[in-house]
């Protein structure tokens, strides 16, 4: 069985099964998620650099950071290719 593959910007992508949720960065509540997750160890920063605009969160409570925003990332996630393109 092969896994479908999410592409999350600039060469980066996640299993798409494993994420639970796409959030938005601003609001204090996914400030100290992010927080937290990098005192556990479970942050990965997927930006290359870029600014944070999508927080995804993973079912084995890992926390990704993208330089995609939100509703891109859901679009991909929904209605396209495994790698985020049209097929």
């Amino acid at each position: 069985m092969s896994n479908v593959l999410l592409n999350i910007g600039y060469g980066n992508v996640v299993v798409a099964s494993r994420v639970v949720t796409i959030v938005s960065p601003q609001s204090a509540p996914m400030k100290r998620l992010r927080e937290e997750a990098a005192g556990r160890g479970k942050l990965v920063d997927a930006t290359q650099g870029r600014r944070t605009r999508s927080i995804i969160v993973t079912d084995s409570d890992h926390i990704i950071l993208s330089a995609i925003n939100p509703d891109t990332i859901a679009t991909r996630l929904a209605h396209e290719g495994p790698f985020g393109v049209d097929e």
